[in-house]
Formats: C-alpha cells, structure tokens, sequence
C-alpha cells in the first residue's frame, strides 16, 4: 500500500476503516492477568478489510480506465458540446421552416435522455459492472448518429439524435464517470478532470471538422464521418474501461430516490439543476446570439469551438487543485466565475469581437471547471460501491433541467423580438441560484462556522 493509498483512505473513507481500541480486554471481557500484554490474534476493521477497499490512487491498470474513459467521453461529451452547430445549422437548412424554440427540443430531448436514463444505468453499472452498458451506448450513439445522417424532417431529428443518441450517450458517459472513481479517491478531482477533458476537446474538434466539410461534402456524409470517430473512440473504450470493487451488500438494479433524505446530497442536486440549465443556455444559443448580431456565419461558428477549447483547460487544470482545496469549492468558484462572465462580459460587451470572443473563453473554461468537478461533488457525499447510484440519480433529477432549458430559451428569445439580452440576465439570475444552494449544501455538511474550509 503506498502513500496514496493511505492518505486516500484516512482522508476520505469512512469510520468503518477505523481500528477501535479494545482497551486490552479478552474476549470474554477480562483484563489480562499479572498485567501481561494480551498478545492473543484479533479481528480488526482494518484487519478484516479486504484489499479491495484500497484505492490504487494510480498505476498501469488505473491510468488505462482513465484513458478507455477520455475515449467514451470523446464519444459521448464531445458530441454534446456540439449542439449549438447542429442547431445553427439544421435551423437554416433542413428545418428553415421552424422557429428557434421548436428545433430546440431536438436537442433537449438529446440532453434530457443522456442524463435521465442514468437513473437505472448507474444501478446497473454498481451491480454488473461496465462493459456492456459501454457496448450497448456505441450501438446506440454510433447508429443514431448514422440515422441522423439521413434525417430531413423534425421528428427524423428527435427519434434519431434527440432519442436514439441521447440513451447511447447515456450508456457511455455515466459508467465512464463512475468506473474512475474505483481507482481514484483521494487523486478523484484530477484523474476525473483529466478524463473530462475529453468532452471539451471533442467540441472543438467535431465543430471545426464539421464546419470545414459541410461546404465540401454536404451534411450526410460529414455527420457520417462523425459517426466513424466515434466509433473509433467507443471501441477503444470497450476494451479498456473496468470497475474494480465488488457491488454493495446492499447493491441492486433498482434506483432508490431514498438517499434523497441525505440532505447535503439533496441540496448539492438543488443547485446542480439549476447549474445545468444555465449551462446549456450559451452552449446552445452561442452561434445563433453571434449571427443575430451581425457576425458572418464561419465566425459564429467557431465561437464553439473557442468556448470548447477553453472548457478544455476548465476540465483538466481545477481537478487538480480540487483535490487540494475541495471539490465544492472548486465549484462555486466556476460558478461566480460563470456569473461574471455571463452578466460582466456577454450582457454589455457580447455585441464586439472581443468581447464575445473573451466570453467564450472564460465561460468555457467555468463550464469545463462545473462538468468536470460536479461528479466528484456527488461521490464526497456517498461510498464508492454507491456511487454509480448516487450519481445517476443526482443526473436524473438534473436531466429535467436539459430538457426544459433550450426551449425555455428560445421562447425567451422570440419573446422580445429575437432579442438576447433578456436570455442573458435569465441564464446569470439562474447561475445565482445555483451558487445559493452549493453554499447552503456545503454548509449543511459541515456547519455554517466552516462554509469556508477547504470542502
């Protein structure tokens, strides 16, 4: 056991890894006599503990889970944060006919279904483990994005991407998340962070390749093309991605809404939602906010890809001082970070170059910093044997919010007469919300005199 794996379990495991003094008894509750040491074998909790228990906190075997994991979230994530091309793109061509707010639900019913389904598929994966939900998610993400290939009306769009490639998305991301957090606890924040960076890096790879082929070769055959990188990740990952622990004496199929009388579980799900929600906003809307101001067409599709690049840096850089400073901590500093940038930075200076530009950047590295380190919010609050449950269910809950946010937006939009300001300040009153009730919930954990510490 090396010093990882000791300071992982001292700092983060719980009581039942404590050894209690037997205050020198026998067994049968008699001091020893003579005032001799009792030298007689005893079970400990620590003694009696199987190896398992342990984090490896790094290795071969954990870093090559970390790497099947940034290939699954490629796959998955990545595809996720390229929504706002997608939108842009078929509401001027294929779907020109729509307003903003029904396209819309294209990409919420993606959203909502990548979340929601996890209620049962992190069950699953704390019982049997990985592998074939991560089979089952490429059969899935990869088919339906191949069917969107093909797809020319609305509900071709809904049933192939919104449908299809949400529950594929769901299969892949959610046993992604939770198999790093059988080889990590104490180094959680960083490895978890490392393979989030991913989703990121996809955002920016899939909105540039896309951009560069849909003059060239048409929208088929470049959503095809997409298909096949993802293929390629999701194979990857089939091969590599493993859990370690053995499930829970208690573990089942079934999700179990009862942890939600954990009350700093309930609180942290509170204001993740309400983080959620706020997020998908500029991620959707970033592209169509540019070309309403003027802004030609290639340029407003590269802000994707900037903002992308800067959740990037968001993913991989905070989880390793999370680690340090606490992973609530880290999150609430994204999230202030998400209301400067949204109310300081969009709102009175989104109509310049720069000042759009310098939006994107700094909104995706506080986007990348919330997707990244929320997970390792979650596993803070429960065992790792539950985590895949906690976990699920926490998304489940903040999958209504994907599936409310986009056209709640929109409709905000062709409210004032496709005007964005209104949707800025809604998306920065909401972030407020959400940095509310991190506090509240860290606070509920720890006690209002330590809201400060290092959590």
């Amino acid at each position: 056991m090396d010093c990882h794996q000791v300071t992982s379990r001292a700092l983060y495991d719980g009581p039942d890894d404590v050894i209690q003094p037997d205050d020198h008894r026998a067994e049968d509750g008699s001091r020893p006599q003579d005032g001799k040491p009792d030298l007689e074998k005893r079970n400990t909790n620590v003694s009696s503990a199987s190896y398992d228990e342990t984090y490896p906190e790094g290795g071969l075997k954990a870093w090559l889970v970390v790497v099947g994991s940034w290939f699954a979230l490629f796959a998955s994530l990545g595809l996720m944060n390229t929504i706002a091309l997608f939108q842009a793109y078929i509401l001027s061509h294929q779907l020109e006919g729509y307003s903003e707010g029904t396209v819309g639900w294209v990409f919420s019913v993606y959203t909502f279904l990548a979340f929601f389904c996890g209620v049962y598929i992190g069950p699953v994966f704390d019982k049997y483990g990985p592998r074939w939900l991560v089979i089952a998610g490429t059969v899935l993400n990869v088919g339906g994005i191949v069917a969107m290939s093909f797809s020319t009306e609305l509900w071709h769009f809904i049933l192939s991407f919104g449908v299809v490639c949400g529950i594929g998305t769901s299969l892949l991301f959610t046993p992604s998340i939770a198999a790093v957090g059988h080889w990590f606890k104490a180094r959680r924040g960083f490895a978890t962070g490392i393979a989030s960076t991913a989703g990121g890096l996809g955002g920016v790879v899939y909105p540039l390749m896309q951009t560069s082929l849909f003059g060239r070769i048409g929208f088929a055959w470049t959503t095809r093309i997409v298909a096949l990188l993802c293929l390629c990740g999701c194979l990857v990952s089939i091969c590599l991605i493993r859990s370690r622990l053995p499930p829970a004496r208690n573990a089942t199929a079934h999700p179990d809404f009862r942890i939600f009388r954990n009350v700093p579980f309930l609180l942290t799900t509170v204001g993740l939602f309400l983080l959620e929600f706020a997020l998908f906003i500029p991620l959707s809307f970033v592209s169509t906010y540019a070309m309403h101001k003027g802004f030609d067409e290639d340029f407003s599709y590269h802000l994707l890809p900037i903002m992308n690049a800067g959740s990037v840096v968001g993913r991989a850089l905070p989880g390793y001082y999370a680690d340090v400073v606490g992973p609530f901590n880290t999150c609430i500093g994204s999230v202030i970070l998400s209301i400067v940038a949204c109310l300081c930075v969009w709102l009175p200076s989104g109509h310049t170059t720069a000042g759009v530009v310098i939006f994107s950047v700094v909104f995706g590295f506080a986007s990348g910093t919330s997707i990244a380190i929320a997970p390792v919010c979650c596993g803070r609050l429960c065992r790792t044997q539950e985590y895949g449950r906690y976990y699920a269910t926490m998304y489940t809950v903040v999958s209504f919010a994907c599936l409310i946010g986009i056209p709640i937006g929109g409709s905000l939009v062709q409210r004032h007469g496709g005007d964005y300001d209104g949707l800025i300040i809604f998306t920065g009153a909401i972030y407020v919300g959400s940095l509310f009730f991190f506090v509240w919930a860290k606070a509920s954990a720890l006690g209002w005199k330590q809201w400060l510490a290092a959590y």
